[in-house]
């Protein structure tokens, strides 16, 4: 019999048979049109955000639903507010405020470039999605993306039960927008010591600015690698060496945890992704300090798996079904 171990993971959607016939169709054709689409210090940053929008590179073009809504909140700084974009669940039931912060390298995307996304969150489980339009680099480096998020963080404690009806539950987003939830949280356990989140919902988020081993050495140009997530870090932090990247307030993945209390959190990553080794590593640090981390793992699933469509691909639709499954869960 075999020596128990006091670790143990299910290896089972690393196997080759998990992964799916129509996975390995769409890696393959994402990383062909990867070799074929200009980088954005190629074209400049205003060109590529255009060309992200149209659909002119691995992802798809946006789409703008009309039941979303936009507005703003106020910021830290005098006559400047942060656009936010809502949707609201269709049943007309509203179990709580789900904060929503995007990815896109902290370069790229807004609040108003994952309305399917948000849509779908908001009527799976009946929760208002708020979208929070940060300040992106290289135009506006750290710390002025998360001080946004600390800002909309803080207005949504404060007044989403006036506003929308109900308290702030939930919050979450999609790789650098799990960064950023991480550093939000941290922000709100000094700020706003008193309040908690029923649960976080983290997507292949980067949470080691500074790189774990799986970011250094994917060897895929599978719509992110290391190349990729250099060129994201020169912009977000320019000047910054690899030891100062590594600082908490850069990289959660360093915070000291000791003591918090920590809300429950989903950690989702596909097995072909560069920031695996963040989920994984985040998820157990999670664990190691007494809170709930549930990880979920998709077969040869690519980074951004969820800014596809749900009803053509197959990860897109499973990923968003483990979002619906937690929320609901927490939700009770």
């Amino acid at each position: 019999m075999p020596m128990p171990s006091d670790l143990s993971i299910n290896v089972s959607p690393f196997r080759l048979q998990a992964v799916s016939k129509s996975t390995e169709q769409l890696n393959d054709h994402l990383i062909g049109l990867g070799k074929t689409t200009p980088k954005w210090r190629e074209v400049g940053i205003e060109k590529f955000r255009e060309m992200r929008r149209n659909g002119e590179t691995p992802f798809p073009k946006t789409i703008v639903i009309e039941s979303g809504k936009t507005f703003s909140i106020p910021s830290r700084d005098s006559g400047r507010d942060i656009l936010c974009r809502v949707f609201e669940p269709e049943s007309g039931q509203n179990d709580g405020v789900y904060m929503h912060i995007h990815g896109g390298g902290w370069v790229v995307q807004s609040e108003a470039d994952q309305d399917p996304l948000l849509k779908s969150i908001a009527n799976d489980s009946n929760v208002s999605v708020i979208s929070i339009g940060y300040r992106l680099a290289p135009e506006n480096p750290f710390p002025k993306g998360p001080e946004d998020c600390f800002d909309a963080a803080e207005w949504l404690v404060d007044n989403a039960k006036s506003e929308f009806g109900a308290d702030l539950k939930f919050m979450g987003g999609e790789s650098a927008g799990g960064h950023l939830s991480l550093l939000t949280l941290f922000r709100l356990f000094k700020s706003r010591p008193a309040f908690h989140f029923l649960g976080l919902v983290l997507n292949y988020g980067a949470y080691d600015l500074s790189f774990l081993p799986q970011a250094r050495n994917f060897p895929k140009p599978l719509l992110l690698n290391l190349q990729a997530m250099m060129s994201f870090m020169d912009a977000f932090c320019p000047g910054l060496s690899s030891e100062e990247r590594s600082h908490p307030s850069i990289s959660p993945f360093y915070q000291d945890l000791s003591g918090l209390k920590l809300p429950p959190a989903l950690f989702t990553c596909g097995t072909e992704d560069c920031l695996l080794d963040d989920t994984m590593m985040m998820a157990l640090r999670w664990q190691m300090n007494g809170a709930e981390a549930v990880v979920r793992l998709l077969p040869a699933a690519p980074h951004g798996y969820l800014g596809f469509p749900r009803d053509t691909v197959e990860n897109a639709d499973e990923g968003l079904k483990i979002v619906r499954e937690f929320l609901l869960e927490m939700l009770g």
